[in-house]
């Protein structure tokens, strides 16, 4: 097993109001994010008001991406992407796009999201959801 991070724990941690410090239980488990969630933070970075907020986004999401493995998108994400859409398009719930890769990543790859905002996760039978 191992962890997949959301960019809203990220996004949380940038803004002071969440602590990076160990998660629980996880301590030694390989750690990555999705291509998703890199796409995410750097949105972010496009996004910022003033030229000085780009700059130390820039260096912020620069220090994620050169300390934890990006996971692309391959065929077996796209086939696991595709069965929770459908099972979940069945039973008449919609989550986020962006989620709902992030979520097929993992559960592809055989890692547990961890989150700042399990809502859309959580819908997802089957997967262990952590929140940080």
């Amino acid at each position: 097993m191992g962890i997949l991070i959301d960019s809203s724990v990220f996004i949380a941690y940038e803004r002071g109001a969440l602590n990076l410090g160990r998660l629980p239980g996880l301590e030694d488990e390989p750690v990555a994010i999705s291509a998703v969630t890199a796409s995410e933070l750097l949105h972010g970075v496009y996004r910022a008001e003033d030229t000085r907020r780009r700059e130390r986004r820039q260096r912020f999401v620069e220090g994620i991406l050169s300390r934890f493995p990006v996971v692309g998108f391959g065929l077996e994400t796209a086939r696991v992407h595709a069965r929770l859409w459908a099972d979940l398009a069945s039973r008449g719930e919609i989550i986020g796009a962006h989620d709902l890769l992030i979520a097929a990543t993992a559960i592809a790859i055989g890692f547990d999201p961890v989150t700042a905002d399990a809502r859309s996760f959580r819908r997802i039978p089957g997967l262990r959801v952590h929140v940080w």
